[in-house]
């Protein structure tokens, strides 16, 4: 793999999320993109979660948010999902991109960045 997509595929990340329901993902969904934390958001709905909470088991409906981005943004992004996710523990996971069309990577760093530097 030439030397520029391994690193750009090095700073692509994927970030997944739970919501409760679609309004709680549209908006945080809404968020990330609009203040530039996050190139694409895609909201998947019909998740259905089992998992234990509390020592019991639990069953819920969800909607996943997969979140586009760069490793230098995960921060900011943990923080805002955070302030804004209705849980007490969201579900925050980061997982690199390994590989991917080069022309898609650069837009999502793009579309990633700041107008003012990274922290």
């Amino acid at each position: 793999m030439p030397e520029s997509t391994v690193k750009r595929c090095m700073s692509a990340i994927l970030i997944h999320c739970s919501c409760p329901d679609q309004t709680v993902a549209a908006r945080i969904a809404r968020a990330l993109v609009e203040e530039r934390l996050a190139a694409c958001v895609q909201a998947v709905p019909g998740a259905v979660s089992t998992y234990r909470w509390n020592g019991a088991v639990q069953v819920d409906h969800e909607v996943v948010l997969v979140i586009k981005t760069v490793r230098a943004r995960f921060e900011a992004i943990r923080l805002r999902i955070v302030e804004m996710h209705p849980y007490e523990l969201p579900e925050i996971i980061a997982v690199d991109i390994g590989a991917g069309h080069a022309p898609y990577l650069d837009w999502i760093a793009r579309e990633s960045a700041a107008t003012d530097p990274l922290p």
